[in-house]
């Protein structure tokens, strides 16, 4: 009996730590990849962060970045590099495809990663701090920003180990640099031309942490997987575009128009309403400038004045190029791609400034015609006393009976004009005349 009880009971614990094993969950060994190939700005910050808490939860080896960006909003960029310092996990930032760029504010963002690699034929640098709008600052406040932005840059290339002079370089001197430039002057760790090659590349290579520390990264061979963004992130990425948040506000505004000149059409309104919300949304998480606004507003004031005085377009032409500047305004950003572009400008001005003259005009029209239906439209309309008028009686106007009452004496057969309506009671005169018209034949 003894001797059977501690082997069993040696298996079963066996057995009990194998099913324990199976059961817990167990560290991933994934690499966790996302794309940003716009702009940064509060969205792409947003989805950087989610990226690297998704990848802690899960316990990824590291957060893959593949990046292609021609800068953005400065404070975005310090946020993302807050969230990229303060991982736990490592982030590996890769500019790619070949000809893409990690300018300005993907610049710091680059220098921020645990590793930093770009593909072949791409650059990256001029991190130049630029005024919003381009407007002109005095040097002292020049020289602040620029100090401020370099300093940004030497706590983030030291700590990482890279070159700060040639790192601070490019803030102060606006320097761009190839992927081999890069390099060689040791601003990134790799150059390779695919994530496989990267991954190979970095096998069994420690990197050192932010914190001082130090990790070995064997992600050859390791499965990827990619991480997308929210439905709720890709639409507001997609309406923040200045060009979408531009075309949204003009359509919205056009709606509201429309729904002003034709009270409780309903569907104009409404649709007026949500595309201003959601153009207002994104100007909110923009540099805008409202004296823009002002200016697109202004320029429906005009069109509505070309309808009422009809000054052969010229009030028209100057509600358009009004509209046309509002837009090119619209948007105080550095890089022209955060800006609204001058032909999608010159796209939404012109059509909008042709419907909305014309809707103006309709509009007008049919507020100064006579009235012709209802009990207004009965007011100048002739008829035919059926019955004495003496003053009351009945008429005949348009094809229907009416109580009347003249102002005179009136026989049956008589022909009488509509003077006023007073409830179901019409007052009515004898009607003039008509006159004849004679030819005079000449011999």
């Amino acid at each position: 009996m003894k001797t059977h009880f501690y082997p069993r009971l040696f298996s079963s614990c066996l057995a009990g730590i194998f099913l324990l094993a199976l059961a817990m969950p167990s560290s991933s060994a994934e690499v966790l990849k996302i794309v940003i190939n716009d702009a940064i700005h509060p969205i792409t910050e947003e989805y950087i962060g989610r990226a690297l808490e998704e990848a802690q939860r899960n316990k990824d080896q590291a957060l893959l970045i593949e990046i292609n960006t021609p800068g953005g909003l400065l404070e975005s960029t310090r946020d993302i590099i807050e969230k990229i310092l303060a991982s736990p996990v490592p982030v590996i930032i890769y500019v790619t495809p070949g000809g893409s760029r990690a300018a300005s504010a993907g610049f710091f963002i680059l220098e921020s990663a645990d590793v930093a690699a770009m593909a072949p034929g791409t650059n990256t640098g001029a991190a130049h701090p630029v005024t919003i709008g381009g407007g002109k600052i005095d040097d002292e406040m020049k020289q602040k920003m620029e100090n401020d932005a370099a300093a940004l840059m030497r706590s983030v290339a030291a700590k990482r180990g890279r070159n700060v002079e040639i790192a601070e370089s490019a803030v102060r001197q606006s320097k761009s640099f190839t992927e081999q430039e890069a390099l060689s002057d040791k601003l990134i760790d790799y150059v390779a031309s695919s994530e496989e090659d990267l991954f190979k590349q970095m096998q069994g290579k420690t990197v050192k942490r932010f914190d001082g520390k130090t990790v070995t990264l064997n992600l050859a061979g390791e499965p990827v997987r990619p991480f997308d963004m929210t439905l709720k992130q890709r639409i507001l990425a997609f309406i923040l575009d200045p060009n979408i948040a531009f075309i949204l506000l003009a359509i919205g505004a056009l709606a509201l128009y429309a729904e002003f000149n034709h009270p409780g059409a309903v569907v104009p309104g409404t649709v007026g309403v949500v595309f201003i919300l959601l153009a207002v949304f994104a100007l909110n998480l923009l540099p805008v400038r409202f004296a823009a606004v002002v200016l697109i507003l202004a320029s429906f004031v005009l069109f509505a004045l070309e309808a009422k005085f009809a000054t052969h377009g010229v009030l028209a032409i100057g509600g358009i190029t009004t509209m046309v500047l509002g837009g090119l305004l619209l948007v105080d950003s550095p890089i022209p791609e955060m800006r609204v572009r001058l032909g999608t400008a010159l796209a939404v001005s012109l059509p909008l400034g042709v419907i909305t003259v014309f809707l103006m005009r309709i509009a007008l029209k049919a507020r100064a015609n006579k009235v012709v239906t209802g009990a207004q439209g009965l007011v100048g309309e002739r008829g035919v006393a059926q019955t004495p008028l003496s003053p009351q009686g009945k008429v005949f106007v348009h094809g229907e009976l009416w109580d009347a009452v003249a102002s005179a004496n009136l026989s049956p057969g008589q022909l009488i004009v509509v003077r006023r309506v007073e409830g179901l009671q019409l007052q009515v005169d004898p009607a003039p005349p008509t006159q004849s018209v004679t030819t005079a034949t000449l011999v």
